[in-house]
């Protein structure tokens, strides 16, 4: 016996999307970026699916690393935040894990760290983010000190992007340019390069550089907003599902469910399903929302609770308690829902919690 509110991961799905990630960009090396436990797709069974066809993993910070390397992940691991004190950086080392450098104080604590091996460090640039990352300004001077510092085995060069999920967005023009500008400061004609994320690989064949580093659209999930060409290739990785277990018959006038916010307003047949905000569906997802059951959308009736939603299925045909339902998943993409719920697919699938069993297909 179990609650009927599971996770199903389709590793088949991750893996064809890392191919398509390398497909658009065949020039360039793919890094699979698997940080927040793979978008909440599992960190360990993504890497060690992904491990026969990825050179660098990455990830946010060295307790992620050191989770996939005990998991016995052997390649290299970027550390896409750094490292958060000298110490780390000797572990990070012995870890074989390549590090970001972003502001003067990581490369100071970098060259007085006593590591075990030099490691590979990416320098950072800000050019419009406005995040992390040295200014442009300073590219040249930053670069020369990782250059003649003896714990680093080399550097390379990497900035991020601001709007790339825009189509046609001025903004990545500009940033595109500024890279290039920092690149032209610097006296090292064969510094490897990395500017494209998920949005930049789909959209943006100009920002592909020697690295790319394609982190949601391993998932299936689109960064854009709109429709876009190589997005619609994905495959979504995660199928959120549980049953209908229960069915009533509600007269005008009669309410559903916490807050009597939703009021039928004709003869109806409302379904309940056992899945709620304690297994990860957003409790802010509006009446309306769609949900897919039986091969045939029906409408979040009323509010979401605990452990249960409501749903509309008075046009439904031979809705029966046990019938599976679709959350999200390969019917009804995450990004749908969260657009009913004010949030974006990236929040609705790296927040899942543990009480909704996760199940690898």
């Amino acid at each position: 016996m179990s609650r009927p509110a599971k996770i199903f991961i389709d590793l088949a799905a991750v893996e064809a999307n890392y191919k398509c990630a390398k497909t658009l960009a065949p020039n360039s090396k793919t890094i699979a970026v698997v940080k927040a436990d793979a978008y909440g797709h599992g960190a360990i069974e993504v890497a060690k699916k992904l491990a026969p066809l990825v050179e660098l993993f990455a990830v946010s910070c060295l307790e992620e690393a050191i989770a996939i390397r005990q998991a016995g992940i052997k390649q290299s691991i970027l550390l896409l935040e750094g490292c958060f004190s000298v110490d780390e950086i000797s572990l990070a080392a012995a870890q074989n894990c390549q590090v970001v450098v972003h502001n003067q104080q990581q490369i100071n604590e970098l060259s007085s760290a006593k590591v075990c091996q030099p490691l590979s460090v990416w320098l950072k640039v800000d050019t419009g983010m406005h995040r992390l990352g040295v200014q442009p300004s300073d590219v040249s001077k930053a670069h020369q000190a990782l250059k003649t510092c003896a714990n680093v085995k080399n550097t390379r060069l990497m900035s991020h992007f601001s709007s790339a999920d825009i189509i046609n967005s001025k903004e990545v023009v500009k940033q595109l340019e500024a890279f290039s500008t920092c690149v032209g400061t610097i006296k090292d004609d064969d510094i490897q390069l990395s500017m494209a994320n998920s949005a930049g690989i789909l959209a943006w064949p100009n920002s592909h550089k020697n690295w790319n580093r394609p982190g949601i659209m391993l998932y299936g999930l689109s960064p854009f907003s709109e429709c876009q060409p190589q997005a619609n290739q994905l495959q979504a990785a995660m199928s959120f599902e549980s049953e209908v277990i229960a069915m009533r018959d509600v007269s005008i006038g009669e309410s559903v469910g916490y807050g009597d916010t939703w009021v039928a307003c004709r003869p109806s047949v409302v379904a309940t399903v056992a899945v709620g905000y304690g297994d990860g569906y957003p409790r802010n997802a509006k009446s309306g929302t769609p949900v897919f059951v039986n091969n045939q959308r029906a409408p979040l009736a009323g509010r979401v609770s605990m452990d249960m939603i409501s749903i509309d299925v008075t046009d439904l045909q031979n809705v029966n308690i046990g019938d599976k339902v679709e959350l999200w998943g390969k019917n009804l993409g995450a990004n749908e829902v969260a657009f009913w719920a004010d949030t974006i697919g990236y929040e609705l699938v790296t927040r899942m919690p543990t009480r909704a069993k996760r199940l690898f297909i």
